[in-house]
C-alpha cells in the first residue's frame, strides 16, 4: 500500500513539474486578433463601436449573462467613455475606457478585468476602408503573468476569445449592413 501511495505521489509531483515547465515556456504576452469585411462605410460602423451603449447590439459578451449589471460612466461615447460590468461566472467583472477615438478609423480601449482573475489589456478596433466596404479588425493584447501561463497550458485563449471576436464581428456586420 505504501508503495502505491509513493508511486502516486511521485506521479503527481512529476505532473506538477511538467505543467510548470510547460507554463514557463509560454510567451510573456498574448495577442488575439480577428477581422471581418463589412459591406458598409466606416462612418456607419464606427458609432457602433465608439458608443458603449451600442455594444448591447453586437458584443458577444452582452448575451453571456442577461442579468449582468452594467455601469456606464458620465461619458459613454468617444475618448474618456467608461463602461463597467459585474456578472456571473461566465462574464466576471471589469471595466473599459476608451483611450483613443479617431473617427471613423480607430477606437482603442483600456480593458481591466477584476474577476474571475485580474488582467490589464489593450484593445484596438481598426476600421480600414476597402472600396465600398470596411475591413474591421478587433485586436486584444496584454501581458501574461506566470499564473495565467499555467492556465494557457490547458486552454487555448486564441480559440476561446477568438471565437467570441468572430461572433461579435458577425453581429456587427449584420447590424451595419442592415442599415444600408
Amino acid at each position: 500500500m505504501l508503495k502505491i501511495i509513493g508511486i502516486v505521489a511521485a506521479a503527481v509531483v512529476v505532473g506538477v513539474i511538467v505543467v510548470l515547465l510547460l507554463a514557463a515556456r509560454k510567451p510573456d504576452t498574448f495577442q488575439i486578433k480577428r477581422s471581418a469585411t463589412i459591406s458598409a462605410p466606416s462612418d456607419r460602423i464606427y458609432p457602433l463601436i465608439a458608443d458603449f451603449r451600442r455594444w448591447r447590439e453586437w458584443s458577444p459578451y452582452e448575451t453571456k449573462d442577461p442579468d449582468m449589471k452594467r455601469i456606464y460612466g458620465v461619458i459613454t461615447s468617444g475618448k474618456g467613455a467608461t463602461y463597467g460590468w459585474d456578472g456571473d461566472k461566465n462574464i466576471g467583472a471589469g471595466r473599459m475606457e476608451i483611450t483613443q477615438a479617431d473617427a471613423p478609423g480607430k477606437v482603442a480601449l483600456k480593458l481591466d478585468f477584476i474577476r474571475p482573475f485580474e488582467a490589464h489589456n489593450t484593445v484596438d478596433f481598426v476600421l480600414a476602408p476597402q472600396g465600398e466596404a470596411t475591413l474591421v479588425t478587433w485586436d486584444m493584447r496584454g501581458p501574461v503573468p506566470f499564473f495565467a501561463k499555467i492556465f494557457h497550458v490547458f486552454f487555448n485563449m486564441d480559440k476561446m476569445a477568438g471565437g467570441d471576436f468572430e461572433a461579435g464581428l458577425a453581429k456587427l456586420k449584420s447590424l451595419a449592413e442592415a442599415k444600408s
